[in-house]
């Protein structure tokens, strides 16, 4: 800048004070140009992480976070480093912390934790690395450089609750659950208020695995389920095994994360897709621009966010699968909510009034069952 000074005075002696203005407006303009261009076609890509719980080929909800990996990197092109990392198999523990620190500690700009349990570690390593980007799945600790994002899978358990309530023989239901936490039992009680509306004969039987992926425990929870009368199985864990079981028993099956109908053909009515690609993207791109900050989404049915895999025509009659796209029209425009009063809880308390629906906080902290549902919460 001295230099630059000096530069400028010997011209003003030599040409004079107009055109040395002149000048220096023009060498101001090429300056801010040549920055500018710098800036942009010389920043380096950025590099982006994934914690996974369990490996992609569960072909369930790491699998659909996989696959929302692989849509951001179509999408940002050489903006990131190709391919991003992932890291999978990692247990909810201090190795996550871990596992996370080695990938904030190679140069990543961005990770994503894909599991709920990851929540306190992801904070731990945030706060050791506040320039590094955090994104925490379905969880609700947030700090100046860490995100929360999740799907309103409820909406799906809403469309599936009615399917069974019509199509259950037994009028038992096996509904397979990883962990007590609010998204868990939310996804019960909205399958319940939903089969229980068209089916007030309607049981579900609770098996708490707690794990979200063990696919041999999950499948003895299934044939547990089915020894115990179920003829549909419902799940809120990670792989295929449940729906396999169910198709070996000669029973009935709904997926989970992604459209598993390739592995339980005659036994899978849907499932509930949860689609991360466009949100990765996003974000990724927000760092690309400078632009990330921490925010909460809680997306569903109307962003995309949330999809019911096609409805299976051979196990499902025109009329029903007509009724569950209507469903999925109404969540959308909003005509149709999972938890629309009158509500009451196991205590027969009022929890939402008629008219209402149950708003977002009592749905962040559902630890409730609803009226009708027997069986007691884990403590």
């Amino acid at each position: 800048m001295c230099k630059i000074k000096i530069m400028l005075n010997t011209i003003l002696l030599l040409t004079g004070e107009v055109k040395v203005i002149k000048l220096f407006k023009y060498f101001t303009i090429i300056l801010s140009f040549i920055g500018l261009t710098l800036s942009t076609a010389y920043a380096d890509p950025i590099k982006v992480g994934f914690i996974y719980i369990g490996p992609p080929g569960d072909h369930g909800w790491t699998y659909m976070h996989d696959q929302g990996r692989k849509h951001m990197e179509n999408q940002l092109g050489d903006s990131i480093v190709q391919p991003a990392s992932f890291m999978e198999n990692i247990p909810e523990n201090a190795d996550a912390v871990r596992a996370i620190r080695k990938l904030a500690s190679s140069g990543h700009d961005l990770i994503f934790t894909t599991s709920f349990n990851y929540m306190d570690q992801t904070l731990e390593v945030a706060n050791e690395f506040p320039n590094v980007m955090f994104e925490h799945a379905t969880g609700y600790k947030r700090a100046d450089n860490v995100s929360t994002y999740s799907a309103r899978f409820y909406e799906g358990r809403t469309i599936i609750g009615h399917i069974a309530g019509k199509m259950t023989k037994t009028n038992t239901i096996g509904y397979i659950a990883s962990f007590p936490i609010p998204e868990v039992v939310r996804g019960i009680n909205a399958f319940y208020l939903a089969a229980s509306k068209v089916n007030p004969d309607i049981k579900i039987k609770v098996i708490w695995a707690f794990t979200w992926y063990d696919p041999g425990k999950e499948a003895d929870a299934a044939n547990t389920l089915i020894n115990q009368g179920a003829d549909i199985i419902v799940q809120h864990t990670d792989t295929f095994a449940p729906c396999q079981a169910a198709e070996k028993a000669g029973v009935l099956a709904f997926g989970q994360a992604s459209n598993q109908e390739d592995f339980c053909p005659n036994a899978h009515l849907t499932a509930i897709e949860d689609v991360w690609g466009p949100y990765y993207a996003a974000r990724a791109q927000a760092v690309v621009d400078g632009t990330w900050a921490s925010t909460d989404t809680w997306h569903g049915m109307a962003e995309g966010m949330v999809v019911m895999s096609p409805y299976n025509a051979k196990l499902m009659s025109a009329d029903l699968i007509q009724e569950a796209i209507n469903m999925e029209i109404a969540i959308k425009d909003g005509t149709l909510h999972s938890f629309a009063g009158p509500i009451y809880n196991q205590a027969g308390e009022l929890v939402v009034p008629e008219g209402e629906n149950a708003d977002d906080g009592m749905l962040a902290g559902m630890d409730f069952y609803v009226q009708g549902i027997d069986d007691e919460l884990p403590q």
